[in-house]
């Protein structure tokens, strides 16, 4: 980088001021400003580094969030002034913008983890997770089928109207979220159908009892329990071995 400025005494303080000015004239959402990749940008312009590389990952790193180009050129600018400089150079705008045209392309790919109509994940995202407890199970010497579970969820009935098929899921994607607490992964694998993955304990029959009656009175409250199995079909699932029969299984279950 062959431009000169006065910048912040550290790259702490630089990312501060940078972080500061950014939300109070071009970011929108102050909550999502932060990662990894603008703290990496602040530290390269404060040691005098070439800053496309950083650009570059923060570009990838707002595209990921949602974040306009627009947004993220204003907001890269922004960091140049506060360390002193008339403008970002334009070997780094330009590294800003191929990295979010290559984020984007990512994003795209990349198949959805939240169902839109119930608010749960996808197949894909249970897959996700149970890959995670797997290997979690295997550095800690432990058999999954002995610890973890699926809890499935059938409500399903014959309709062909898809309005009532929208009020279905939500309902039952709503009652799923407020009976199991954060951190339980959660999955709509068809219409009327759901799994919850789970810890196996002494409570699970109790458990079983207890949501059922959950998604009755949700069903009720909602007035779509026409709409819904009466009562709700509830079953555990045990897990295999393995998490590629788990993949498999989890296909298997899908409709």
């Amino acid at each position: 980088m062959t431009d000169t400025g006065t910048h912040a005494a550290s790259p702490a303080a630089l990312l501060r001021s940078w972080h500061a000015t950014s939300v109070q004239s071009v970011w929108r959402r102050p909550g999502d400003w932060y990662t990894p990749a603008a703290e990496a940008l602040a530290e390269a312009l404060d040691a005098r580094l070439d800053t496309a590389p950083a650009a570059y990952r923060l570009g990838q790193a707002r595209s990921a969030a949602g974040v306009g180009i627009t947004e993220a050129i204003d907001d890269m600018a922004v960091l140049f002034k506060a360390a002193g400089f008339a403008s970002a150079p334009i070997r780094s705008v330009r590294a800003l913008c191929e990295g979010w045209t290559e984020g984007a392309t990512v994003v795209a790919a990349q198949p959805p983890v939240v169902d839109a109509e119930s608010g749960l994940g996808t197949a894909d995202y249970l897959k996700q997770r149970l890959a995670e407890v797997y290997g979690a199970a295997t550095r800690r010497g432990e058999q999954v089928p002995r610890t973890h579970a699926l809890v499935m969820v059938d409500v399903s009935v014959d309709s062909a109207d898809p309005w009532q098929r929208m009020a279905r899921n939500a309902t039952i994607g709503e009652a799923l979220r407020t009976a199991y607490p954060e951190g339980h992964p959660i999955a709509r694998l068809g219409d009327g159908l759901y799994c919850v993955l789970i810890s196996r304990d002494a409570s699970l029959g109790n458990d079983l009892a207890m949501l059922r009656d959950h998604i009755v009175l949700r069903c009720s409250t909602a007035q779509v329990g026409n709409l819904t199995r009466q009562p709700a079909r509830l079953w555990v699932e045990p897990l295999p071995e393995s998490n590629t029969y788990a993949s498999q299984l989890v296909d298997s279950l899908q409709r």
